[in-house]
């Protein structure tokens, strides 16, 4: 994890370069205090971190304050070979010493604007550097809790910070971030709500959860819209499909009954056939009637109501034929009706009155 550390700049002297040389003290033990942002514990405000003097004190430790770049600012990330030419504004010296509970480290500042920073007072020092965290709870024999503490100290840079953590003195304090100041110990954490979008838990502050809960209606609002216009869309869709249904329908029943000209013909002759049949069984007039009409109207007036009745139409055509087919084996029969369909002759000169005295002879009555 990559940390800032404040500092004090010392008594500073300017060489005939213009370069501003001092000692500074860095790195002191004890428990220094961060935002719970800047150690990885958005969920906490402020943590108390110890650093044990064997921590600082580790040659592995000092060994990484030598020679190691200074910046005007920390720079958004540790300094390596890849952007030290666009951040360093000089270095640090050969020697770290041990004094009392501090880092002593030499300082050389070789940048105009630095100097001039550091003349305008800007004298504060922070140190970046990674460490390990480990999380525990803990407390010092004042009576000063903490929940982490440092190991495997290893120094980056050190910047040059208008406002170091711990003030003026060298009481090692890291850095404060710069758009923060450090919090009362009594601030009451923020208070968060827990809501969810698209699933997963989100915890934001109440003005966050109410522009999530206003997005969230309008999404729904769309979604809502965007369904009722697809539902109404298949609805149409579903009603003109119905209606082209509809006349194609019509179209193909008015198409089954046309008839062509043959068809108009046998028809035709189909049903002169079926009134002749019916007169040379029972003579009447069968004008309007449909076929069926025809065939039962025969059968009643030959056999009777009571023949037919409670039977189906198959029955009344089957008994029809059969009527017609003994209508057809009596030759006399159909003579006669065929006689009786011809006009009589009004004017037959006497023929019939000569017929009816050849008729009447054998009587004796013309003697």
């Amino acid at each position: 994890m990559h940390i800032t550390d404040s500092v004090v700049l010392g008594d500073l002297s300017l060489s005939d370069s213009g370069y501003l040389e001092t000692f500074a003290r860095t790195a002191r033990t004890g428990i220094q205090q961060y935002l719970g942002r800047e150690v990885g514990r958005p969920d906490l405000s402020v943590v108390n971190v110890y650093r044990d003097q064997a921590e600082v004190f580790a040659k592995s430790a000092l060994d990484t304050f030598s020679k190691i770049p200074i910046t005007n600012d920390h720079p958004a990330q540790p300094v390596t070979a890849a952007n030290w030419k666009a951040v360093a504004v000089g270095t640090t010296g050969d020697e770290v010493l041990r004094d009392g509970e501090y880092l002593k480290i030499g300082l050389k500042i070789t940048d105009g604007a630095a100097v001039q920073d550091v003349h305008s007072g800007k004298r504060e020092l922070s140190v970046g550097y990674s460490c390990q965290l480990v999380w525990e709870d803990g407390e010092l024999p004042d009576g000063t809790k903490y929940q982490a503490r440092q190991t495997n100290i290893v120094a980056n840079h050190i910047a040059i910070v208008a406002k170091g953590r711990a003030g003026s003195r060298a009481c090692i304090g890291d850095a404060w971030p710069t758009d923060s100041q450090p919090p009362p110990q009594k601030e009451k954490p923020m208070t968060l709500k827990t809501v969810t979008v698209d699933g997963i838990p989100v915890e934001v502050t109440d003005q966050g959860a109410i522009v999530i809960a206003t997005l969230q209606q309008r999404l729904a609002d769309s979604a809502k819209a965007l369904t009722t216009a697809n539902d109404a869309h298949a609805t149409a869709l579903k009603t003109k499909d119905t209606e082209l249904a509809q006349k194609d329908a019509e179209i193909d029943a008015l198409k089954a009954k046309q008839m062509t000209d043959a068809q108009l013909d046998e028809r035709v002759k189909a049903r002169g056939d079926l009134i002749a049949k019916a007169k040379s069984i029972a003579d009447g007039d069968y004008t309007g009637k449909t076929d069926a009409e025809i065939r039962k109207a025969v059968v009643v007036a030959k056999l009777g109501d009571s023949v037919i009745a409670g039977k189906s139409e198959a029955y009344v055509d089957a008994r029809f034929d059969m009527l017609a087919e003994d209508a057809a084996k009596d030759p006399v029969r159909q003579h006669l009706q065929s006689r009786d369909s011809l006009p009589s002759n009004v004017n037959d000169n006497g023929q019939s009155a000569y017929e009816q005295r050849l008729a009447n002879a054998w009587k004796g009555e013309n003697k």
